[in-house]
């Protein structure tokens, strides 16, 4: 579906399903230079299984329009933006790294708007290598490459995809590729620059999830640390054998582990 955020229109896949206004919603949130198809087991299991589902494409990104926010913080005012068009008054919010970040601004600035938080492949801060960055914003394809390749753990590099007939590898590689010029060094630079992680973290009232990959390289779990110190009301899982596309490596135990928190 496609609806116009101040005249700037935002894909969000909802699994298949018309929305029913006496189910709960779940809003999922993608990484930089990704799209909603990052949750394509995630969100159609729930929207099959009691939830109204928004898989979102962030402005800027896969179907949507408009050009990607400045900041972390102004990413999440587009997807507040988002939930008020779509008369969505709370919601359950699962973001992954970029959009992690998102989900962490909006619960702890809106916290009326948000049931519960689950972050996936977070960090604070969520420092970006300066090379990295630098390859980013020639739009080198040796970012991509560098992107895909330390995002996925050793097992995903020999097609231990838990999702039939995916080639997680190529798959996410050209997601990146297609994503167009600059998507990537904006997502890593508003990630890199946001200061703001601690302040949202203190303030965030509701449950909160922390599913994080043992070898993830992008995020690492002990980056992770002191932010989820920080919210009192927390729990972890820690996937093992799994990088940073958890919600695509290790896609049936990141369904598993938010179904037990809900």
């Amino acid at each position: 579906m496609k609806i116009n955020v101040n005249e700037i229109p935002v894909f969000a896949a909802t699994g298949g399903q018309a929305y029913d206004t006496e189910k709960p919603t779940m809003i999922f949130l993608h990484g930089a230079a990704m799209d909603h198809t990052a949750w394509a087991l995630q969100s159609r299991y729930f929207a099959h299984h009691g939830y109204n589902v928004f898989a979102l494409d962030l402005p800027g990104h896969g179907k949507s329009g408009g050009d990607i926010p400045a900041s972390i913080d102004d990413l999440a005012h587009a997807v507040v933006a988002f939930m008020d068009c779509a008369k969505i008054d709370e919601a359950v919010l699962v973001g992954h790294s970029m959009g992690a970040l998102t989900a962490l601004s909006i619960a702890g600035r809106h916290s009326n708007r948000v049931s519960h938080l689950i972050m996936i492949g977070v960090a604070f801060p969520m420092v970006v290598g300066e090379f990295f960055l630098n390859k980013a914003k020639e739009n080198s394809p040796d970012a991509f490459k560098m992107m895909i390749d330390w995002s996925h753990a050793r097992p995903s590099h020999i097609g231990a995809s838990e999702v039939p007939g995916l080639w997680m590898i190529g798959n996410a590689l050209k997601t990146v590729e297609n994503s167009g010029d600059d998507t990537l060094y904006k997502g890593l630079s508003i990630c890199n620059s946001y200061e703001g992680g601690f302040d949202a973290a203190s303030s965030v009232v509701c449950p909160a999830l922390f599913i994080l990959g043992e070898n993830d390289m992008m995020t690492m779990p002990r980056a992770a640390q002191k932010l989820i110190k920080t919210i009192e009301n927390s729990e972890t899982v820690l996937l093992k054998d799994c990088g940073h596309m958890q919600m695509i490596e290790k896609a049936d135990e990141v369904r598993v582990a938010i179904r037990a928190f809900l």
